[in-house]
């Protein structure tokens, strides 16, 4: 215990941190903590423990965890909506694309975001302006912005044949899964994983 408060005041004693770089570490730790627990299952004090400072000092950067709920939230959905929107500047064809997106998905900060979004889906606890944010993201929305590529890919014979919607449903039914095992990430371990997730998709 006297070791864990050395750690805690050592970083407290960091005070030349600048503003940003300190709510960084807060909304970080967050975020890690409520993609794992959803806003109920989460305090401020977890959150001050995961990111190693004392819950008062938390207090000077956040009024609250619904305040850095609502804020990751929202960094949630722009980063998804620009992963998203950078598919078609992917180099390659469109198997290539859909492997270099998933690649990316899978990398830990992108993991605990879309946990966080999981949570905040299914929770009726969150706050209205959470929930006002989820109306921008929507699933079946997602899916048709992937379909111009798959179809392309299948046209060139790099995609099996089907119903591109059905495919893609349950391409990202299984990145969603593989999204929410709490498996430590190395990135060479993934490559397997997606070049299986892949067989999904193709021919």
């Amino acid at each position: 215990m006297e070791s864990e408060q050395t750690l805690t005041r050592e970083n407290e004693l960091k005070s030349d941190a600048p503003l940003d770089e300190r709510r960084e570490q807060i909304k970080n730790a967050a975020l890690k903590v409520f993609a794992k627990r959803g806003i109920e299952g989460t305090k401020m004090s977890m959150i001050a423990a995961e990111a190693g400072i004392s819950q008062g000092l938390s207090y000077r950067y956040f009024s609250s965890k619904e305040e850095i709920f609502t804020l990751l939230v929202q960094e949630a959905i722009d980063e998804a909506q620009s992963a998203i929107r950078n598919i078609p500047n992917l180099p390659g064809s469109p198997r290539e694309q859909f492997k270099s997106f998933t690649e990316k998905m899978l990398e830990d900060n992108h993991k605990y975001y879309f946990m966080l979004l999981q949570q905040a889906q299914t929770s009726e606890e969150v706050p209205m302006q959470v929930k006002q944010l989820l109306k921008q993201y929507q699933a079946e929305e997602t899916i048709s912005l992937f379909e111009p590529i798959f179809i392309k890919g299948q046209q060139i014979g790099e995609f099996c044949e089907g119903d591109p919607h059905k495919l893609l449903f349950l391409y990202f039914s299984v990145i969603t899964g593989l999204m929410l095992q709490d498996i430590p990430n190395a990135r060479g371990s993934w490559l397997q994983e997606v070049d299986i997730l892949m067989k999904i998709l193709t021919k």
